[in-house]
This record gives C-alpha cells, structure tokens and sequence, in this order.
C-alpha cells in the first residue's frame, strides 16, 4: 500500500521486527533494547532527520512503545495512542500565517477585521502576532486576495474528539480524558510523531512459553492481503508461528446481531432509541463525551471480538486470545477490565506482519474452505454491516422491521452529529450504528492495503462463502455457556 506516511511505516515496522526477532530468540534484555537504535541506525550519515543522534532517539522511543510502554520513559499511561516526543517538530504553532497573496493592500480589510490587536502592517505585507492571535478566522474570511491561511496540524485536523493540544514548545499533547482511541492521528502526522503501544513481545512469550495462544480475526482481515490469501491462508500461518489456532471473528459478528437484534426489538417495542456497541472507538466517544446515552442508549451486548474471546475462553479456560485487526481502539477495549472475559491482547496487521517476518513465516495460497461466518458476520467490518446484520436476524425470527428507522453513521462527524440529535431528543430514527472510521473497519487506521485496494478482493472471498443463516449458523456452537453481556451476566 503507498501512503503519505510510507517512510515512516519502514521505520516502524522495522522497529517491530527487530523486537519480534529478539523476543523469540529470548534476547529482548535491557541491554538489546538499547542496541536496536544502533542497528537500525548505524551513521555516520542521518537519514531522515537532522543527526543521527535523533534518529536514534526516536528509534528507542519506538522501542519502548513496540514494547507496550510509554515512549518517553515518564509515568507509564494508560492510553494506547502515546506521543513519540522526539519526532514531533517543525509543524507551525500558528495557526494562521500571511502568504505571499498578500498585496498590502490599502484596505487593510485584516487589520480592521482582528478584535485582539494581533495583525500588523509591514513595508510589504501584513503579520499575524501567535501570541495575540485567538485563531478566530475573521482576518482570513475578510482578505479579499486569499491571502491568510489556515495552517491546521494534520493530527489536530483528523481528531474527532478535539483532543489534541500542544505545549509551549509547540510538542503535540493528548488530552486522555477526551481521547476516544480511534488511531486517525497515528497515520495522519507526516512526521511520525504518535504511535500506539504493542504488545507483540507478550503475544510472543506466551507462546514461547508453550501457552495455547488463539488468535482472532477481524472481519475486516477477509480481502487485505489479495484474493488467493484466504481465511484458511492466515490460519495456516499463525499456526506456523505458534499459534495454537485462529478463529473468525466473523462468527462473533453473528454472535453479536443476534443478541443485539433482541435488544433492538425490545427497544422499538418500548419507543426507546438506541446504537450498536461494536466499534470500541465510537463506545469510547459515547462514553467520554455523551456519558448520559451510553448509560441509556447503549447495547448491552458484547462486541464480536469479545464473543469469540469468551466462548474460547469456555472452551479451553487456560488459553490466551489475541485479536488481530485493523484497529487500533481494540487495544484499548482488550485492556479494558471492566469488561470480562474479553481478549487478552489485540494487534494491527503491522504487528502481525512483524511476528510473522520475525519467524520467517509468509501467507501462502489456499483455498477457501475455511468458513465459521454467515456473509452477514463477514460484512461487521464495512459500514451498515452492523445495522445490516442485526435486522436480518429479525427478519429470521420472523418480524417486520419495515417501519424500522436506521442511521448508519460513518466517519467521527456523522458519528457525532447522530449523538447530538439523540441527546436532545431530536433523532428521528429508531437505531444508530456508530463507525468511528469512514467505511467501516476496512478503511481502520492500521489497514493493509486502502480500501479500494480491499474491496475487489473481499467481494470475491465473501462471494464464496456458503449462504447459512445467522440463527442456524449459531446453533454449533455454545451459546448458552457464555454470556453476551457486557458485565458477563447470564440470562
């Protein structure tokens, strides 16, 4: 996949194998850790920045996240999403700057337009003072030559949640208690500021360990990698890895309608609105910032990840389950206690690529046999493949759902927009699916390839799976050993 940020990802991922291989060589000391900048950056010429002693500090930075700690070696936080403080540098701090549109004009429309006194006129064109600024935007609305622009930080631009703040010298700051964890930052700095932490050197211990270790697919994996490298592909290679076996998460997304389809058919019934509980970041931004609606509004049901993790928690009660998506909020929802039985670890494709390479291992061409999903679970990973989803079990159980009213939300505005009306009691459907990433998980911040890259591929894979229904798919397996609900409540 080409992106803006292909640089970086080389320097990232090679970070990650280096970790990978001395963790399953055992070596991964203190020691080896302070050795892998010297490796990956050997001099005496810099390559991407101005020396290669801060090259080598933003590689230990990265170490220490691939590690899953924080990168700056300050009080170890909580937050998935972490800022490497070494590679943040050289974007404005102000906000708007005059260009050289600037004619210097008579008018001096900016100067009149800016109630704080920040603008002054040069021989040759106007200035904007960054202390005085407040960043209002009038003096650029008035500018009849375009001339003032607005030079937003790309990682402040894609945050939904306007968490993202900076110090006094200018170095980004997550606001934590606003950060819902989606990842859109991450690959949206062209400096490769802010990373995620990874927990690739615990995945692989426990199964160095001798652990029986499962790992979990996302629904979105299905298409990644091209279309000869099937389901039944990756679960070949995790097993070369260690893996004890990997699993469908798919099968949770069956899992997942039809609880949530019951829930849903209660609500209508009772007049009461209600949204999916599937998509972490946007359970995240539900409870940060709408903590009213999450309390009410909520499903109670478990994400598909959580499903799978707790029934093969039931059947092997000593076994490890890792998720591997595109997603960067399940980590956050994996480290999350106050949800029972969920995964024990969850890692981005990046992360996986990294172990696989570290081990030697590569996808292969197979066929397609492997299948635990109905194409209803498949489709969790595109947008309205929720909503999708849970009125087909409906329909299966044999109700009308035509006077049903559905909001399928993609992308953090929509997301939040579709909220906001329900706070104030003025949303006029009956159900909301939240999707913080626009498209759904396919296009997650951690994806293989772009999601145009994706979708020929998946058509084809989904197009081959069998036509089982939802609500007869899961009658092989246990449902009534384990619970669906977010406490871990049985019926």
């Amino acid at each position: 996949m080409v992106t803006s940020d292909a640089n970086i990802l080389k320097l990232k991922h090679l970070v990650l194998q280096k970790v990978a291989e001395k963790a399953w060589e055992g070596t991964l000391t203190e020691e080896a850790k302070e050795q892998i900048p010297y490796e990956i950056i050997p001099g005496p010429r810099a390559q991407y920045r101005c020396c290669i002693y801060k090259e080598r500090e933003i590689v230990r930075q990265r170490v220490r996240l691939a590690c899953g700690q924080s990168p700056s070696g300050k009080p170890e936080s909580d937050n998935i999403v972490q800022v490497i403080g070494a590679a943040c540098e050289e974007c404005p701090i102000a906000s708007y700057i005059v260009t050289d549109n600037c004619r210097n004009c008579m008018g001096k429309a900016c100067y009149n337009s800016c109630n704080f006194d920040a603008i002054t006129i040069g021989d040759y064109r106007a200035h904007i003072n960054p202390d005085k600024c407040r960043e209002c935007g009038k003096c650029a609305s008035a500018c009849p030559y375009n001339a003032i622009a607005h030079l937003e930080r790309p990682c402040k631009k894609v945050c939904p949640v306007d968490a993202i703040t900076y110090d006094e010298y200018g170095v980004c700051q997550i606001d934590e208690k606003k950060c819902i964890q989606c990842g859109a930052c991450i690959h949206n700095c062209p400096f490769g500021a802010i990373g995620s932490k990874s927990f690739i050197v615990d995945v692989i211990n426990h199964i160095r360990e001798g652990k029986k270790v499962i790992a979990m697919c996302a629904p979105a994996t299905e298409g990644q990698f091209g279309e000869d490298i099937t389901m039944g592909s990756i679960r070949t290679a995790l097993k070369k890895c260690g893996f004890a076996d990997m699993v469908e998460v798919g099968l949770g997304g069956d899992m997942t309608a039809a609880y949530e389809a019951e829930e849903w058919s209660e609500a209508y019934k009772e007049g009461k609105k209600m949204t999916t509980s599937c998509c972490p970041a946007f359970v995240n931004l539900l409870k940060k910032h709408f903590p009213q609606q999450y309390e009410e509004n909520m499903s109670t049901t478990v994400s598909p990840m959580c499903a799978v993790s707790r029934m093969l928690k039931y059947q092997y009660p000593d076994c490890i389950t890792v998720f591997v998506g595109p997603c960067i909020a399940k980590k956050a929802e994996a480290q999350d206690k106050s949800v029972p039985g969920n995964a024990d670890y969850a890692l981005t494709y990046g992360e996986l690529h990294a172990i696989m390479k570290a081990k030697g291992v590569e996808f292969e061409p197979e066929d397609n046999a492997y299948q635990e999903a109905s194409v209803w679970g498949k489709r969790f990973g595109n947008a309205g493949g929720v909503a999708n989803a849970v009125i087909e079990c409906m329909q299966e159980r044999g109700e009308d759902t035509s006077q049903m009213k559905l909001l399928k939300c993609s992308g953090g505005a929509e997301c939040k927009k579709a909220l906001l009306l329900l706070k104030v009691g003025r949303l006029p459907e009956d159900f909301i699916e939240g999707m913080i990433c626009t498209g759904g998980c396919i296009n997650g911040p951690s994806k293989h390839r772009t999601e145009m890259e994706t979708k020929k591929a998946r058509e084809a894979l989904i197009g081959q799976a069998d036509k089982r229904k939802v609500l007869e798919n899961l009658k092989s397996y246990p449902m009534d050993k384990f619970s669906m609900h977010r406490d871990g409540h049985m019926d």
